[in-house]
């Protein structure tokens, strides 16, 4: 998956999350809802000064719109997991966190 395509999904998330539909988001930035819809979905990329509009709409930094780490294939992120689980091995109440919040997430 390339870089519009992570990054598209991203703003997509975002946007849900700060309750706007597309035409909001749009309008907010100053950009066409159809412009927004190839963002996200991977077909266009954001000029830098929509990018800025984006980071000030949603009130987030520049580096946390660019986390895209998870959206990794499946295989990567358990192995990613693993090594970040194993690299505890002397924090138990870290492990500990961990592990609540994994049941957590299973008991839903």
């Amino acid at each position: 998956m390339g870089v519009k395509n992570l990054l598209g999904k991203k703003i997509k998330k975002l946007r849900i999350i700060n309750g706007y539909t597309q035409e909001e988001l749009a309008e907010k930035i100053d950009i066409s809802q159809r412009a927004l819809s190839g963002i996200e979905t991977g077909k266009n990329f954001l000029t830098a000064e929509t990018l800025d509009k984006l980071v000030q709409v949603l009130n987030i930094k520049y580096s946390e719109l660019f986390c895209i780490d998870h959206y990794y294939d499946t295989k990567v992120l358990i192995n990613d997991l693993n090594a970040k689980i194993i690299s505890l091995k002397n924090c138990p109440e870290k492990l500990r966190e961990i592990y609540r919040v994994i049941n957590a997430l299973l008991n839903e």
